[in-house]
């Protein structure tokens, strides 16, 4: 993004007054005071689970305070180095350098502050799936499993892998991982639909043409003081032997899980995980987030029938298409976000994309 120049600091003293309101800085700060206090208590760490939901609020809220003192530093520096420009200019290019630092901070805040929801904060699951296309769909649920795993590591989040299933031939038959980093199912909430690819296919002699298929599903980490419709007696649970490349870390017992939700006929397996009970409670943790989505899809799409919204933003819509030939472009059908850098973006750059769909998203 270019840089914007000639920043006012009037103008940026008044965006960050408006953060101070949005990001609700003493209701904030009174929080934190809260969850210190809990996490001083004796036997805090007694229920883990409990302590590491309060653990993670608590270091959220804290980034947010930092960064907001430090954004109010900033303003500080620049009027006491305006104050000076006037006998030496030197000053007048730190104001700018100091404004140019608080509008890329003022930037981030707008973004954070469009994550409202109780569940935004959570930590992601997210499963990749190929669609129509055969091999080549195969193939391209692995480009996008890589792409997400490099804008993961862009970002500085964490990924654990749940299930990941080789293709057979090429590529992955799915793909199936947790991203746990500030806000991320809120942003990944931005990749939930079909993505379409068109290139020379490298598996046809003939070098032609293919349009290929994946879909993509973002789910929440569900804790567990959030109600979910879920009775354990609706589940069938299976245990098979893991499938995967040989090698040292291949699991050699019956450890991997396929769980079974009878109403809906949800699948979950799981089988990357060192223990039949690991991989069973990760498996449960995806199985909750489905559900939770679906009952989500199902509140949204009533609200769009009330509506009359057009269908194309509806769950199963192509949402995004990446084209390397004839051309190069990647354009989201949502928010209208392209670019032809398509190298950059399979590698992991598309926080364009995500804070694009999300600004058109509150825009609606």
């Amino acid at each position: 993004m270019a840089e914007k120049e000639n920043l006012n600091i009037d103008d940026v003293a008044e965006r960050l007054a408006a953060a101070h309101e949005y990001l609700h800085i003493e209701d904030s700060q009174a929080e934190l005071v809260n969850l210190d206090h809990k996490a001083a208590q004796p036997g805090f760490w007694d229920d883990a689970a409990a302590a590491q939901e309060v653990s993670k609020k608590a270091s959220n809220l804290r980034d947010t305070l930092n960064a907001y003192d430090v954004a109010c530093g900033l303003l500080d520096d620049a009027r006491a180095a305006d104050e000076l420009a006037d006998e030496d200019e030197g000053f007048a290019a730190e104001v700018q350098m100091c404004l140019s630092r608080l509008d890329s901070m003022l930037d981030q805040f707008e973004i954070d502050s469009w994550f409202a929801d109780d569940l935004d904060s959570s930590d992601a699951i997210v499963s990749v799936n190929p669609g129509q296309g055969g091999l080549e769909a195969q193939d391209w649920t692995d480009m996008l499993y890589r792409m997400y795993s490099r804008y993961v590591e862009k970002k500085g989040w964490k990924l654990k892998v749940l299930d990941v299933v080789p293709g057979e031939g090429i590529g992955l038959d799915r793909a199936v991982f947790q991203v746990e980093g500030k806000n991320a199912y809120g942003m990944l909430r931005s990749e939930h639909g079909v993505h379409r690819l068109v290139r020379i296919s490298p598996t046809d002699i003939k070098g032609r043409r293919q349009t290929t298929f994946a879909s993509v599903e973002v789910m929440p980490v569900m804790s567990d003081d959030i109600e979910v419709n879920l009775n354990p007696n609706d589940v069938r649970v299976d245990v098979y032997r893991s499938s995967g490349p040989g090698g040292q870390c291949v699991n050699t017992t019956d450890s991997a899980v396929r769980l079974t939700h009878i109403p809906t006929g949800i699948v979950v397996t799981c089988q990357n995980e060192k223990s039949q009970l690991m991989n069973k409670e990760s498996a449960f943790k995806v199985l909750r987030g489905r559900l939770y989505e679906l009952e989500r899809q199902k509140r949204d799409a009533e609200l769009d029938a009330i509506r009359g919204e057009k269908q194309e933003n509806g769950f199963g819509s192509q949402i995004r298409n990446y084209v390397l030939y004839p051309y190069q472009l990647v354009k989201d059908l949502r928010s209208g976000v392209e670019t032809s850098n398509v190298d950059a973006v399979l590698d992991g750059d598309i926080d364009e994309f995500v804070v694009g769909y999300h600004r058109w998203r509150v825009s609606q």
